[in-house]
């Protein structure tokens, strides 16, 4: 198989500076219009690993994003939304970016190029055989990436992937690859932009319908969603008032009681 590096390969545009703003923000949204279509062209690899993540979350396993740069921030931006959205444990789902937490703000040089620290890595977690281990890297040749699913592939851990470029090295490394195909960006080289996108409505698709597998969406409702806040607090309570038909203050009461939307409507039913 070929591999060509088509998110690094000239735009079609050119002199960019001589746009006007209304220039740039018409072509580059052209340009973003083209991601759903590509991410749909991948629907039957994402779907082939969903199963896989919901069965290991149903054994006690868990689920980790490995990345460097934009994709490593997408994984840990999804992971960290997990908890307060379905009200999973915060170590059930798990962003791990190349150069640590002091990535997410700022680059690490260097960090993305090493060939053992993912695996480090994900061994500070005791990762095991009932986990499925994500990589995240738009161009497929990242090396922190890479040899993260190397390891785990070693050690019968299930390993899925992400990439914008088909037939790359980490597609090929991966027991569930999931390509994505967004073609050069706008300013050439600059995977933040489409390849981000594609990333992260991948990612969505990933974590919300195993959620959804695990029993954690009812109906289309977050219903057991954390209460960290009063605009949750007020969604919660109108979520019951949907449910069983009480008032504003009776649903207040219920979700002050059992903690969740969840378990005021189970509670009250009885």
């Amino acid at each position: 198989m070929t591999f060509t590096k088509t998110t690094e390969q000239a735009s079609k545009y050119e002199h960019l500076e001589k746009m006007s703003v209304h220039e740039l923000l018409s072509n580059i949204n052209q340009e973003d219009k083209t991601v759903p279509y590509a991410v749909e062209k991948a629907l039957p690899q994402i779907e082939a690993l969903i199963p896989q993540i919901v069965e290991k979350l149903k054994l006690g396993g868990r689920l980790f994003y490995i990345g460097a740069g934009t994709s490593g921030r997408l994984g840990v931006v999804d992971a960290s939304e997990c908890p307060p959205t379905f009200g999973v444990p915060f170590d059930l789902v798990n962003g791990i970016i190349a150069g640590g937490d002091t990535a997410i703000r700022r680059a690490v040089e260097n960090a993305e190029d090493s060939t053992t620290n993912a695996w480090i890595d994900l061994q500070n977690h005791n990762i095991n055989s009932n986990d499925v281990v994500i990589g995240i890297a738009a161009s497929g040749t990242t090396p922190y990436v890479i040899s993260g699913l190397e390891s785990c592939n070693k050690n019968n851990i299930v390993t899925g992937c992400i990439t914008c470029n088909a037939g790359s090295p980490l597609a090929l490394t991966a027991q569930f690859p999931i390509e994505v195909v967004v073609g050069p960006e706008f300013v050439t080289g600059s995977s933040r932009m489409k390849a981000g996108t594609a990333q992260k409505l991948v990612l969505n698709m990933i974590s919300t319908a195993s959620m959804i597998q695990l029993g954690k969406v009812r109906g289309n409702k977050m219903v057991d969603m954390q209460l960290s806040n009063i605009k949750l607090v007020d969604r919660g309570v109108k979520m019951i008032m949907d449910e069983i038909s009480v008032s504003y203050d009776e649903a207040s009461e219920l979700l002050k009681k059992y903690g969740s939307v969840r378990n005021a409507v189970d509670n009250y039913k009885k």
